[in-house]
């Protein structure tokens, strides 16, 4: 885990049904680095449950943006795009072996 990483725990009823973590980075920005939700419970609503919650908590903290990092390839894309993020930059890292990851950064002004 890294420092200062904050995870959270989405629940429907008493049934675990994801979890997301996120990092203050710098100054008023902050990143989002995994959102995960099972199959099952996509599309209910439960990502951008998740999403306006950390939102809702780095805003007091007096956070301007959000930002994560998504594979180009990824249909996660389109759920962040609708959930307010915008692609800001492209990045490819060289990952080993002849693999690299091709990832979209995306932001959310808050």
């Amino acid at each position: 885990m890294r420092d200062g990483c904050r995870f959270i725990l989405v629940y429907d009823d008493n049934e675990p049904v994801g979890f997301a973590s996120f990092q203050h980075l710098s100054n008023d920005i902050y990143k989002l680095h995994k959102l995960y939700i099972l199959k099952t419970q996509q599309g209910k609503g439960t990502g951008r449950f998740a999403i306006e919650f950390i939102v809702n908590e780095i805003k007091q903290a007096g956070a301007t943006a959000l930002q994560l990092q998504v594979y180009k390839l990824n249909k996660a894309k389109d759920f962040y795009h609708k959930t307010g993020f915008e692609v800001i930059d492209e990045i490819s890292l060289d990952i080993g072996n002849g693999f690299f990851m091709n990832d979209y950064i995306m932001e959310k002004m808050l």
